[in-house]
């Protein structure tokens, strides 16, 4: 029934596997990202109109958002849902805020006299804050880009998202999201388009300098291909949660955890860690449970089919270097003493410690940045911070003191190396 496994130093029994791959590169989607570019390079707006048209289903004169739209935007929420995006506006923001307090411009004397070393903080000039529109709409992902890009002092932030179906533009309560984060302009495109238009510009869209924001496949592949002539957050794969249980886990919260993880997206992965036999058929029976009762049952039936995963571990040990191995982007310790258990899990994009913590409030209201390293690559990324908007270049100041003093070995390296005009732009500042 069970299979025994090892991986590097960790065996486990896998309960359920995952039957699909949740993310694969191919050579049509190389493609089609490609020519999607390359139209968007070469004809600008007329590109974006027509694609508008093609895949979003909207006919527009400008792909701008004016100031009266935005304004109108307001009026078509209702007031608790405005209440709610100015709420997790704050959190977030004073997050972002307390993260700013720890980077810090740096001047210090160097170990040798006459000479002075640093830093400054720097932030990027132009951002790109891309907001998907799939399935409903996405003010929070609105907030968590724009908000940490302008406390990072990035100086023109703009914000793109597609139509949003049935609305004919951007939906409202994304509008007011990116109007109360603060963002410079805003313009109805997405996909591989927007990337595009982002990476290079248009007679509209200004190009930026970095883009940050999850998106499908298409925006993923179009980041990848414009990386170089523009920076990017990551190359994000479908969205993940681990929850790590033992027997004092409650079985409804891990499976409703799961569950809404898996209502994502068909390819979300919900993972269950756990050390305890007893609790799989219990979760297993809650997640059979509760699945009728959710209007995204579809979606999250087949996530969870397709991508589930349940580990069972022989120990808590065990079970931590299996979390730590998969590194998850949501990880939720729902553990005994699991102050203590979080201190031993370092691979991970954003934690949630405690019965009580769900991913929910991190996908919305808690504060930390919910755009999150996948498919393994917080073992050596991390997610979206106010770092992200921020460069480090360094500085040295050298006086005549100090040149004679680290001219003797940097006029050596250079003659190892082969530079004779590096030795020589040393040496001729030594002469009398």
């Amino acid at each position: 029934m069970f299979q025994h496994v090892s991986k590097g130093a960790v065996a486990m029994e896998i309960i359920k596997h995952a039957e699909k791959k949740t993310y694969e590169r191919d050579a049509n989607l190389t493609k089609t990202v490609a020519d999607i570019i390359e139209r968007v390079k070469r004809e600008g707006d007329a590109a974006l109109l027509s694609y508008a048209e093609q895949f979003d289903h909207v006919t527009m004169k400008s792909v701008k958002i004016p100031a009266e739209e935005v304004r109108a935007a307001y009026q078509k929420i209702d007031a608790e849902t405005l209440d709610a995006i100015r709420y997790a506006a704050a959190q977030i923001r004073f997050f972002a805020e307390q993260q700013k307090t720890c980077l810090k411009d740096l001047d210090i004397p160097g170990r040798i006299p006459g000479l002075t070393l640093g830093h400054r903080m720097v932030p990027v000039e132009r951002c790109g804050c891309y907001v998907p529109a799939g399935r409903h709409p996405l003010p929070s992902s609105a907030l968590m880009g724009i908000i940490t890009a302008k406390v990072a002092g990035v100086r023109q932030v703009v914000a793109c998202s597609p139509a949003f179906r049935g609305v004919g533009s951007i939906h409202p309560a994304v509008l007011v999201a990116m109007d109360i984060a603060g963002a410079d302009e805003i313009f109805c495109i997405g996909g591989a388009q927007a990337i595009a238009a982002l990476a290079y510009g248009t007679e509209t869209v200004p190009h930026v300098d970095l883009i940050v924001g999850p998106g499908n496949r298409f925006v993923t592949e179009a980041k990848r291909q414009v990386l170089g002539d523009v920076g990017i957050d990551s190359l994000a794969g479908p969205s993940e949660v681990l929850v790590l249980a033992d027997h004092t886990a409650n079985p409804r919260f891990v499976a409703i955890d799961l569950l809404a993880q898996a209502e994502h997206d068909p390819n979300a992965k919900p993972m269950l860690v756990t050390t305890d036999r007893q609790l799989i058929e219990p979760i297993q029976k809650e997640l059979q449970a509760l699945l009728p009762q959710l209007s995204t049952k579809d979606v999250a039936a087949q996530a969870w089919a397709d991508n589930g995963s349940i580990y069972l571990a022989d120990d808590l040990q065990e079970a931590i270097d299996i979390t730590n191995q998969i590194a998850p982007e949501h990880l939720e310790v729902q553990v005994a003493h699991a102050t203590d258990v979080a201190k031993k899990l370092l691979h991970y994009g954003s934690m949630f410690i405690g019965s009580y913590a769900p991913v929910a409030f991190g996908d919305f209201v808690s504060g930390p940045n919910h755009t999150l390293p996948t498919m393994h690559t917080a073992r050596y990324a991390n997610g979206v911070w106010v770092g992200t908007f921020l460069k480090t270049p360094f500085h040295q100041i050298i006086t005549k003191e100090a040149c004679e003093a680290m001219a003797p070995a940097c006029m050596k390296f250079a003659a190892v190396e082969g530079l004779d005009a590096h030795r020589l732009s040393v040496a001729m500042r030594l002469e009398k």
